[in-house]
């Protein structure tokens, strides 16, 4: 087994591992959620968010290490790969960052600081409800897009490792 093989695994693993984790949100944590009053609902969403914005170890390594693994198997896959492996590789990557990361970084995390900001026991009722509004519709939309754009790439990553 080669670099390229071993990097391709890897960026397989941990873009599907990327996969569980959204899809766990977006059919058990958000809908477990969903029916508290929005004071609890912030803050249940904010100390599970607070755990992975402080950096949770585990998570950093799955998280930036699926979109950087990912970006090296299709740099390295290039050259060795035949066409239909190349479209497989490029386009997962591509679908990856566009997809998953980006929408992340612009909408996702955007909107958790903003949820973070918001101090629960200061706040009366339509304050949190304002908030939450503002938050959970765009937040699960998003995430439900995220999930099926990992989902996809997880798939076009197991074929191009079957292929193999």
């Amino acid at each position: 087994m080669g670099i390229f093989e071993l990097v391709l695994i890897v960026a397989a693993f941990l873009c599907t591992l990327v996969a569980g984790f959204l899809f766990a949100f977006a059919i058990v944590a958000m809908p477990g959620i969903k029916n508290l009053r929005a004071a609890e609902f912030i803050r249940a969403f904010q100390v599970m968010d607070r755990i992975i914005q402080n950096n949770q170890p585990l998570f950093m390594v799955m998280w930036i290490g699926s979109a950087l693994s990912l970006v090296v198997a299709a740099v390295l896959g290039f050259g060795q790969l035949d066409q239909l492996g190349r479209v497989l590789v490029i386009s997962a990557a591509l679908c990856y960052l566009a997809g998953v990361q980006v929408p992340t970084v612009t909408i996702n995390i955007p909107l958790n600081n903003q949820l973070q900001r918001v101090d629960v026991a200061k706040v009366d009722g339509q304050v949190a409800e304002r908030a939450r509004a503002a938050f959970e519709g765009r937040w699960v939309r998003w995430n439900a897009f995220r999930t099926t754009v990992a989902c996809v790439v997880s798939g076009l990553l197991l074929v191009q490792l079957y292929r193999m």
